[in-house]
């Protein structure tokens, strides 16, 4: 059996498959430490399901890699809310360096290990440890991925975006029409942008009017 390759160039491997751009060395680098420090912690607190690194590197590293590809240019803050185990907050932070991004997680577990995350990986990311409602500043554009009461947190995640700026959630096809009614007038839509791994996974843009 051969020597297993390094989790960068597993991702980059699995990021040619999905049509989308290699890593440069120094963001495989980071993706690596990430990758390593959420297989750690996951052992002891349930950040994601999925607990194989391939799996992890697969599903959650290869389609929040996509969205950072796919959120639209001039985006200055971003908030990742209900950020878990970071997805798609710290990949964005990772390929779309010139943005601030704030991950806000109310679970203290998993915001402990955001700020470990944070460390271990080396980028300038913002932990908010606690719910998304307590914030005062509005971002330019506000992610969410696979959080608990989706139509609630799309709801919260809208009131937060500033003018002109966009709501991102990545959500199902099948769950897009709830989503936009759950975000509220305000918002200009655009066709959901399709997600890799299949499983109708889209990212919905919605620029606020």
């Amino acid at each position: 059996m051969g020597e297993r390759l390094p989790g960068g160039e597993r991702l980059n491997r699995l990021l040619a498959q999905a049509g989308l751009p290699e890593l440069d060395a120094g963001k495989a680098e980071r993706f690596a430490a990430y990758l390593a420090v959420l297989v750690r912690w996951n052992a002891r607190v349930n950040l994601t399901a999925i607990r194989d690194e391939d799996g992890i590197l697969a599903r959650h590293f290869v389609e929040s890699i996509a969205c950072a590809h796919a959120l639209p240019a001039g985006i200055g803050t971003l908030l990742d809310l209900g950020s878990g185990a970071g997805f798609p907050g710290l990949p964005v932070a990772i390929c779309r360096p010139e943005i601030a991004v704030t991950l806000a997680e109310s679970q203290g577990k998993k915001a402990a290990f955001l700020r470990e995350a944070v460390r271990v990986v080396g980028i300038p990311v913002r932990v908010h440890a606690g719910r998304a409602e307590t914030l005062t500043e509005r971002f330019d554009c506000v992610t969410l991925r696979a959080v608990d009461r989706m139509q609630a947190a799309v709801r919260t995640a809208a009131g937060l975006v500033g003018g002109r700026g966009w709501l991102a959630p990545m959500t199902t096809g099948a769950q897009w029409a709830e989503v936009r009614a759950a975000a509220g007038p305000g918002f200009a839509w655009e066709d959901p942008v399709a997600l890799p791994g299949g499983e109708d996974r889209v990212l919905a843009l919605a620029k606020r009017d």
